[in-house]
Protein backbone atom coordinates (compact mmCIF):
# COMPACT_ATOMS: atom_id res chain seq x y z
CA UNK A 1 0.00 0.00 0.00
CA UNK A 2 1.20 3.49 -1.14
CA UNK A 3 2.00 5.59 1.75
CA UNK A 4 -0.42 8.24 2.64
CA UNK A 5 0.49 12.13 1.85
CA UNK A 6 0.79 14.41 4.34
CA UNK A 7 -2.58 16.36 3.60
CA UNK A 8 -4.19 12.74 3.96
CA UNK A 9 -3.48 12.70 7.38
CA UNK A 10 -2.77 16.02 8.67
CA UNK A 11 -5.91 18.14 9.55
CA UNK A 12 -6.45 21.35 8.04
CA UNK A 13 -5.62 23.91 10.98
CA UNK A 14 -8.57 24.95 12.73
CA UNK A 15 -9.28 28.95 12.50
CA UNK A 16 -11.57 31.46 14.25
CA UNK A 17 -13.26 34.00 12.07
CA UNK A 18 -14.20 38.09 12.81
CA UNK A 19 -17.50 37.90 12.50
CA UNK A 20 -18.86 41.61 12.28
CA UNK A 21 -22.32 40.81 10.79
CA UNK A 22 -21.69 42.29 7.54
CA UNK A 23 -20.90 41.18 3.82
CA UNK A 24 -17.62 41.43 3.83
CA UNK A 25 -17.10 39.06 6.94
CA UNK A 26 -19.46 36.85 5.65
CA UNK A 27 -17.82 36.90 2.03
CA UNK A 28 -14.38 35.81 3.93
CA UNK A 29 -16.16 32.46 5.39
CA UNK A 30 -17.72 31.35 1.76
CA UNK A 31 -14.05 32.37 0.39
CA UNK A 32 -12.11 30.11 3.09
CA UNK A 33 -15.02 27.70 2.92
CA UNK A 34 -14.44 27.03 -0.76
CA UNK A 35 -10.87 27.36 -0.63
CA UNK A 36 -10.48 24.04 1.99
CA UNK A 37 -7.39 25.45 3.29
CA UNK A 38 -9.22 25.92 7.23
CA UNK A 39 -11.86 24.26 8.89
CA UNK A 40 -13.67 27.62 10.22
CA UNK A 41 -14.68 26.70 13.70
CA UNK A 42 -16.38 29.55 15.45
CA UNK A 43 -17.36 33.25 14.88
CA UNK A 44 -16.41 35.57 17.05
CA UNK A 45 -18.10 39.26 17.63
CA UNK A 46 -17.88 41.97 19.74
CA UNK A 47 -21.00 42.97 21.07
CA UNK A 48 -21.71 46.28 22.85
CA UNK A 49 -22.38 45.66 26.64
CA UNK A 50 -24.89 48.52 26.72
CA UNK A 51 -27.50 48.14 23.96
CA UNK A 52 -26.52 43.80 23.28
CA UNK A 53 -26.07 44.95 19.82
CA UNK A 54 -22.82 44.39 17.17
CA UNK A 55 -20.36 47.18 17.88
CA UNK A 56 -20.75 49.60 15.32
CA UNK A 57 -22.99 47.81 12.95
CA UNK A 58 -25.74 48.16 15.86
CA UNK A 59 -27.20 44.95 14.86
CA UNK A 60 -29.30 43.22 17.08
CA UNK A 61 -27.93 40.08 19.27
CA UNK A 62 -31.03 38.01 18.41
CA UNK A 63 -30.12 38.63 14.55
CA UNK A 64 -26.38 37.90 15.10
CA UNK A 65 -27.55 34.77 16.92
CA UNK A 66 -29.54 34.01 14.03
CA UNK A 67 -26.54 34.81 11.60
CA UNK A 68 -24.54 32.18 13.37
CA UNK A 69 -27.29 29.31 13.43
CA UNK A 70 -27.74 29.91 9.10
CA UNK A 71 -23.78 29.47 9.18
CA UNK A 72 -23.89 26.59 11.19
CA UNK A 73 -21.25 27.53 13.61
CA UNK A 74 -20.43 28.84 17.38
CA UNK A 75 -20.80 32.44 18.14
CA UNK A 76 -17.63 33.28 20.62
CA UNK A 77 -19.32 37.31 21.84
CA UNK A 78 -16.46 39.47 23.49
CA UNK A 79 -18.96 41.80 25.54
CA UNK A 80 -17.27 45.38 25.37
CA UNK A 81 -18.79 48.77 27.18
CA UNK A 82 -19.63 51.83 24.81
CA UNK A 83 -17.17 53.57 24.51
CA UNK A 84 -14.39 51.27 24.99
CA UNK A 85 -10.92 52.42 25.29
CA UNK A 86 -8.35 50.61 23.28
CA UNK A 87 -6.51 49.01 26.34
CA UNK A 88 -9.90 47.51 27.45
CA UNK A 89 -10.53 46.00 23.52
CA UNK A 90 -7.40 44.48 23.45
CA UNK A 91 -7.24 42.95 26.81
CA UNK A 92 -11.03 41.05 25.65
CA UNK A 93 -9.14 40.03 22.61
CA UNK A 94 -5.87 38.68 24.14
CA UNK A 95 -8.37 36.91 26.63
CA UNK A 96 -10.47 35.38 23.71
CA UNK A 97 -7.27 34.54 21.98
CA UNK A 98 -6.13 32.72 24.89
CA UNK A 99 -9.63 30.63 24.67
CA UNK A 100 -9.51 29.95 21.26
CA UNK A 101 -5.46 28.36 21.23
CA UNK A 102 -7.07 26.49 24.37
CA UNK A 103 -8.76 24.72 21.74
CA UNK A 104 -6.03 24.33 18.98
CA UNK A 105 -7.06 26.82 16.96
CA UNK A 106 -4.07 29.19 15.96
CA UNK A 107 -5.60 31.77 13.20
CA UNK A 108 -7.87 34.24 12.96
CA UNK A 109 -9.72 35.32 9.59
CA UNK A 110 -10.52 38.81 9.23
CA UNK A 111 -12.33 40.55 5.92
CA UNK A 112 -10.39 43.10 5.82
CA UNK A 113 -9.88 44.49 2.32
CA UNK A 114 -7.22 47.35 1.97
CA UNK A 115 -6.91 49.60 5.01
CA UNK A 116 -2.70 48.99 5.84
CA UNK A 117 -3.18 50.13 9.28
CA UNK A 118 -6.25 48.08 10.43
CA UNK A 119 -4.23 45.21 9.04
CA UNK A 120 -0.30 46.03 10.68
CA UNK A 121 -2.39 46.85 14.27
CA UNK A 122 -4.29 42.97 13.95
CA UNK A 123 -0.93 41.49 12.97
CA UNK A 124 0.66 43.63 15.70
CA UNK A 125 -1.71 42.31 18.40
CA UNK A 126 -2.17 38.98 17.59
CA UNK A 127 1.64 38.18 17.20
CA UNK A 128 1.37 39.10 21.16
CA UNK A 129 -1.19 36.54 21.49
CA UNK A 130 0.66 33.49 19.03
CA UNK A 131 -2.02 34.02 16.42
CA UNK A 132 -1.54 34.44 13.00
CA UNK A 133 -4.05 36.66 11.19
CA UNK A 134 -5.61 35.13 7.36
CA UNK A 135 -6.69 37.87 4.91
CA UNK A 136 -8.43 36.27 2.21
CA UNK A 137 -9.87 39.34 0.56
CA UNK A 138 -7.29 41.71 0.90
CA UNK A 139 -6.37 43.79 -2.27
CA UNK A 140 -8.95 42.21 -3.95
CA UNK A 141 -10.71 45.14 -6.37
CA UNK A 142 -13.60 46.20 -4.27
CA UNK A 143 -15.75 47.19 -7.33
CA UNK A 144 -15.20 43.57 -8.62
CA UNK A 145 -15.58 42.40 -5.27
CA UNK A 146 -18.78 43.95 -4.67
CA UNK A 147 -19.93 42.16 -7.95
CA UNK A 148 -19.01 39.02 -7.29
CA UNK A 149 -21.06 39.07 -3.74
CA UNK A 150 -24.09 40.23 -5.10
CA UNK A 151 -23.73 37.38 -7.98
CA UNK A 152 -23.09 34.75 -5.52
CA UNK A 153 -26.41 35.59 -3.77
CA UNK A 154 -25.36 38.00 -1.27
CA UNK A 155 -28.09 39.90 0.32
CA UNK A 156 -27.46 42.59 3.30
CA UNK A 157 -28.75 46.25 4.18
CA UNK A 158 -27.00 49.54 5.49
CA UNK A 159 -27.14 49.00 9.35
CA UNK A 160 -24.81 52.55 9.39
CA UNK A 161 -23.92 55.12 7.39
CA UNK A 162 -21.54 58.42 8.26
CA UNK A 163 -23.44 61.08 6.96
CA UNK A 164 -19.98 62.93 6.47
CA UNK A 165 -19.17 60.20 3.60
CA UNK A 166 -22.95 59.37 3.11
CA UNK A 167 -26.21 61.02 2.73
CA UNK A 168 -28.28 59.48 5.59
CA UNK A 169 -30.60 58.17 3.43
CA UNK A 170 -28.97 55.28 2.32
CA UNK A 171 -29.02 54.06 5.84
CA UNK A 172 -31.54 51.38 5.37
CA UNK A 173 -30.93 50.14 1.91
CA UNK A 174 -30.66 46.77 0.73
CA UNK A 175 -26.61 46.30 -0.91
CA UNK A 176 -27.62 45.84 -4.36
CA UNK A 177 -26.41 46.73 -7.87
CA UNK A 178 -29.05 50.02 -7.41
CA UNK A 179 -27.12 51.06 -4.85
CA UNK A 180 -23.69 50.70 -6.00
CA UNK A 181 -24.76 52.61 -9.01
CA UNK A 182 -26.30 55.45 -6.66
CA UNK A 183 -23.10 55.79 -4.67
CA UNK A 184 -21.04 58.78 -5.09
CA UNK A 185 -17.70 58.29 -6.64
CA UNK A 186 -15.59 59.31 -4.15
CA UNK A 187 -17.40 56.14 -1.84
CA UNK A 188 -15.73 52.65 -1.73
CA UNK A 189 -18.13 50.18 -3.25
CA UNK A 190 -17.84 47.83 -0.31
CA UNK A 191 -17.94 50.97 1.98
CA UNK A 192 -14.21 49.77 3.30
CA UNK A 193 -13.52 53.45 4.45
CA UNK A 194 -15.77 53.77 6.54
CA UNK A 195 -18.34 55.04 4.63
CA UNK A 196 -21.18 52.89 6.16
CA UNK A 197 -21.38 48.97 7.57
CA UNK A 198 -23.90 46.09 6.46
CA UNK A 199 -26.01 43.21 8.04
CA UNK A 200 -25.88 39.82 5.62
CA UNK A 201 -29.10 38.31 5.38
CA UNK A 202 -28.65 35.53 2.83
CA UNK A 203 -25.51 34.25 0.65
CA UNK A 204 -23.77 31.27 0.34
CA UNK A 205 -21.99 31.30 3.38
CA UNK A 206 -25.78 30.02 5.66
CA UNK A 207 -27.78 27.45 5.18
CA UNK A 208 -30.55 29.50 5.25
CA UNK A 209 -31.42 33.40 4.41
CA UNK A 210 -32.39 35.47 7.74
CA UNK A 211 -35.65 37.41 7.29
CA UNK A 212 -35.49 41.27 8.53
CA UNK A 213 -37.51 44.05 8.04
CA UNK A 214 -36.54 47.51 8.61
CA UNK A 215 -37.40 49.62 11.94
CA UNK A 216 -36.79 53.34 12.73
CA UNK A 217 -33.76 54.99 11.24
CA UNK A 218 -32.20 57.66 13.69
CA UNK A 219 -28.87 59.63 13.73
CA UNK A 220 -26.89 59.35 16.90
CA UNK A 221 -23.05 60.25 17.73
CA UNK A 222 -22.63 61.40 14.69
CA UNK A 223 -23.58 58.52 12.83
CA UNK A 224 -27.08 57.54 10.94
CA UNK A 225 -28.88 53.74 12.20
CA UNK A 226 -31.45 51.78 10.82
CA UNK A 227 -32.89 49.54 13.31
CA UNK A 228 -33.31 45.68 11.23
CA UNK A 229 -35.85 43.44 13.40
CA UNK A 230 -36.68 39.88 13.03
CA UNK A 231 -39.36 39.66 10.06
CA UNK A 232 -42.00 37.79 12.73
CA UNK A 233 -41.17 40.38 15.36
CA UNK A 234 -44.08 42.30 16.97
CA UNK A 235 -42.68 45.47 17.10
CA UNK A 236 -39.71 47.55 18.56
CA UNK A 237 -39.85 46.76 22.36
CA UNK A 238 -36.24 45.72 23.93
CA UNK A 239 -32.53 47.49 22.39
CA UNK A 240 -35.02 49.84 20.44
CA UNK A 241 -32.14 52.33 20.57
CA UNK A 242 -29.99 51.32 17.29
CA UNK A 243 -26.64 52.04 18.23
Amino acid sequence: MPPQSSAAISPRPRAWLSWSSGKDSAWALHVVRQSGEFDVVALLTTVNLTHSRVAMHAVREELLDQQAAAAGLPLVKIPIPSPCPNDVYERAMAEAMAAARSQGVRHMIFGDLFLEDIRAYRERNLASCNMIPIFPLWKIDTRRLAGEMLAGGLEAYLTCVDPRKLAPEFAGRKFDRALLRDLPAAVDPCGENGEFHTFTCAGPMFLRPIAVRLGVVVERDAFVFADLLPADSAGVASGASPV
